[in-house]
């Protein structure tokens, strides 16, 4: 088990925008009356069942931009209104406004950013390529607002502060924070810099995702049938699908995703291939065409380093993460290091093991990166006689959703209904209505499958964020995946990490369902970024537990659960291919966190740093980085996790240690833990600092040794 391609996005306003990249308002909107936009979906309030919901029935692309351009108009002049009131600033008068100001346009973006990330076209990326940058210099406009600023400042100042709860010292901090982040004292000539900045990188950024996009959609390897060796049959007939799909009927498509790629390398016979589809999908924006992302890789790193010096910072990751619970690039870094011995060594171990299969079978090869996968999975089966397509045999994709429901009933007491009242983007969708001791909680959306526009990966997303300031306002999320189609009737069968996977966003879900406080700026997901991947991380703890396996994990054709026999020999198989795991997620942390530590990347290029910092790392040549730098779309499409991907490793250290608070108990569903957990984790937001949150619920600080216990490392 380990890190996955999570995109839980945080709910507050300017936090939800910075996470996909659109950070900002145009010096000047165009005209656009209230009698002009009432005929456009997207601006009117949501209608329906459950507080309403997006009318995703009724949207045409062609209302996006105008919908955005008065969305944009509306939170400048509710801004005005603040400014202008003659009153002294208070937190009634100034920061709860602040709270109301981007209504309409939160409401425009959560549409906007489902069809930017799950039916982008041909038609709608031109839409994006022109709005980017003018989200950038509307939200520069908001933070670069000198009068709001003094306001806030006056505030923040203010003997009053003293006698505010808790939740609102932290929100006032929250925004004065933010706003001096942002450049609110810097001088007008900076500011201007600051804003010409943000906008190139809003274009960068969006041009980054659909490059990536372009060679994830027209990279497709086309197999015969005498090509198909080792290869499962639901992933035979999987590719079948696709290839009819894109009009190739008879052949079999490999697509050039994670959920295609993995198990082709897992299982196909034809080393020669399976070389041809590593080096296809590492090579995603890496390619020396028009589509390649190496330049813009350089230039934003020159932009941001350039931004950052402007802001007082030394460089890009200590501004990064100077709100996360790390608060300092250094710490993120010892911890990393603390772990990369242990995990390059145990690479070492598993390639011997690897290499020793190989010449057994007098295959006369050297173990190379498209050989890790195919090899792993001949040793797992050699010392644990444990076969992944057999444990897959037991991993249906509804089976496992039902499970990820029951697991959250008897430990949270939620209820999952399923809806049919609502509408939906695609017909792939399906919504279930969630409900708690009989009250209405949130909505929750489920997008499975891949298809063309959709972004790779896996990620939560809320539609709607809780709230108690305007109304009991109930959330709406989603969880959005990439698994390929099962053939007309047949279940679709995933693999054990694909499952953890599944598990890993839904307990993103759950935080956003879970909140439980006033404002919408504290709600749900909006934590810090290295807090935010516990509730997900822990989550997939729950997929190995028997009680669960027991009931939800049963043959696709016999409808039997999952033998002990079978679930033994996976507990005993839990820590194998940590070596591979840890490692190339890290190298992808390290190579972030180094990449920002650089005062001045001048015109780095990017191909040369990664090779060098990995060779300096000793790291292992028979596997690569999780994400090449190229199609390092979490840092490199957004600033959501730039600086940031080692926040999966920070709080999978949370993650072990708040499980052992379980294991210590009566167990995985021990209820008075899980209240703990409920109501110190899940249900708080950001009304407090994570630190303490975390306290709270485990009674002392976290002990990070529990993550070397986790991975069978020894402890230092």
């Amino acid at each position: 088990m380990f890190v996955r391609n999570s995109w839980g996005l945080r709910s507050r306003s300017w936090a939800a925008v910075l996470a996909l990249g659109v950070c900002g308002l145009p010096a000047v909107l165009p005209a656009q009356s209230k009698d002009a936009m009432k005929d456009n979906i997207l601006l009117q309030p949501w209608s329906g069942p459950y507080g309403g919901v997006p009318p995703f029935d009724k949207v045409k692309i062609a209302d996006f931009k105008p919908a955005l351009e008065y969305a944009m108009g509306e939170s400048l002049k509710a801004i005005d209104a603040i400014v202008a009131n003659p009153a002294a600033p208070t937190f009634e008068n100034t920061i709860e406004p602040m709270e109301r100001m981007d209504e309409v346009l939160n409401r425009v973006q959560a549409v906007y950013r489902i069809w930017s990330g799950n039916l982008s076209s041909p038609e709608f990326r031109p839409v994006e390529t022109e709005m980017a940058p003018k989200l950038a210099a509307h939200r520069d406009k908001v933070f670069q607002n000198a009068k709001l600023f003094a306001r806030i400042e006056a505030v923040y100042n203010s003997p009053a502060k003293s006698k505010l709860t808790p939740e609102q010292q932290r929100l006032v901090w929250d925004r004065y924070t933010d706003f001096v982040r942002a450049g609110a004292k810097l001088t007008p000539e900076q500011k201007k810099k600051v804003a010409e900045i943000n906008q190139r990188l809003a274009t960068l950024y969006t041009k980054f995702s659909n490059n990536l996009l372009r060679d994830e959609e027209h990279y497709v390897l086309y197999l015969k049938k005498e090509q198909l060796g080792g290869l499962p049959s639901e992933f035979v007939a999987a590719a079948a699908v696709a290839a009819a799909e894109r009009g190739r009927k008879g052949e079999y498509a490999v697509l050039n995703t994670r959920s295609s790629m993995d198990p082709f390398l897992t299982y196909s016979t034809e080393r020669a291939l399976r070389e041809k589809v590593w080096r296809t999908y590492y090579s995603r924006g890496d390619n020396n065409d028009e589509f390649d992302n190496k330049a813009l890789i350089t230039e934003i790193l020159k932009l941001r380093a350039e931004r950052t010096k402007l802001q007082g910072y030394s460089n890009f990751a200590a501004r990064a993460i100077e709100k996360q619970v790390a608060k300092t690039p250094e710490a993120a870094m010892d911890l990393m290091m603390k772990l990369w011995p242990a995990a390059i060594g145990r690479v070492k171990e598993e390639v011997a093991d690897m290499q020793a299969l190989a010449e057994k079978e007098g295959a006369k090869i050297t173990i190379e990166p498209w050989d890790y996968r195919f090899y792993a999975e001949k040793v797992r089966k050699a010392k644990y006689d444990l076969d992944s397509n057999e444990v897959k045999q037991y991993l249906q994709l509804d089976k496992l959703r039902e499970g990820m429901f029951w697991a959250a009933t008897r430990l949270f007491g939620y209820e999952f209904a399923p809806v049919t009242d609502v509408p939906v983007y695609h017909p792939d969708v399906r919504v279930w209505r969630v409900s708690r001791e009989g009250a209405h909680v949130g909505l929750f959306y489920f997008d499975p499958y891949a298809r063309s526009g959709k972004r790779s990966g896996a990620w939560m997303s809320a539609y709607r964020g809780q709230q108690k300031f305007a109304g009991d306002i109930k959330p709406i999320v989603s969880n959005n995946s990439n698994f390929v189609k099962a053939a007309p009737g047949q279940p679709v069968l995933i693999s054990w990490d694909d499952a953890e996977t599944l598990f890993h966003e839904f307990g993103h879900a759950l935080h956003g369902l879970s909140s439980n406080v006033k404002y919408p700026t504290q709600a749900g997901t909006s934590v810090a970024r290295d807090y935010v991947e516990l509730p997900s991380q822990i989550y997939e703890r729950w997929l190995a537990t028997p009680q669960l396996l027991n009931e939800f994990a049963r043959h696709h054709e016999t409808g039997q659960a999952m033998p002990k026999s079978l679930l033994e020999k996976i507990e005993r198989a839990s820590k194998f291919n940590q070596g591979f795991a840890t490692t190339e997620f890290l190298a992808s942390a390290l190579i972030d966190m180094k990449v920002h530590t650089i005062a001045d990347p001048g015109s780095l290029d990017p191909d040369k740093f990664e090779k060098e910092t990995l060779a300096a790392l000793k790291m292992p040549k028979e596997l690569p980085m999780r994400h090449r730098t190229p199609q390092f779309a979490h840092i490199f499409s957004s600033e959501g996790y730039a600086a940031g991907y080692y926040s999966y490793l920070w709080a999978d250290a949370l993650t072990a240690d708040a499980w052992e608070a379980f294991l210590e108990a009566k167990g995985p569903y021990d209820t008075e833990v899980a209240k703990r957990f409920f109501e110190n984790v899940l249900s708080k937001g950001d009304t407090m600092d994570p630190a303490e949150a975390y306290r709270k619920f485990r009674g002392r600080d976290v002990d990070t040794n529990a993550l070397m216990r986790d991975r069978g490392f020894a402890v230092q």
